[in-house]
């Protein structure tokens, strides 16, 4: 199985206080089919994955991504990363400029 990581991607978080806003960065090691879901999440897409094995022993991706508006989109792939590329992709034209 092969996971894709996207390691020491900056993640800026911002501490507030009375006086000031600082904005802390720390290094965090993210796979890239984490950066995705964080993608769908705000793109208000809820999203699932899981694996199963097929009746040839094989180890098979099931993920899905939907949202209110009735848009549904379910993948089953060989790879976690390539369901979640395909539900990127899937979803792109239909989610919010901000992704």
């Amino acid at each position: 199985m092969i996971f894709a990581r996207a390691d020491f991607v900056n993640v800026h978080h911002q501490v507030e206080s009375k006086t000031a806003t600082l904005t802390v960065c720390r290094k965090a090691s993210l796979k890239y089919w984490e950066i995705i879901a964080d993608n769908l999440s705000k793109a208000d897409w809820s999203w699932g994955c899981l694996s199963a094995i097929d009746s040839n022993r094989r180890t098979i991706w099931i993920a899905d991504a939907h949202r209110g508006d009735r848009n549904r989109f379910v993948v089953q792939v060989d790879e976690k990363l390539t369901a979640f590329l395909e539900l990127e992709s899937a979803t792109r034209g239909l989610s919010p400029s901000h992704l």
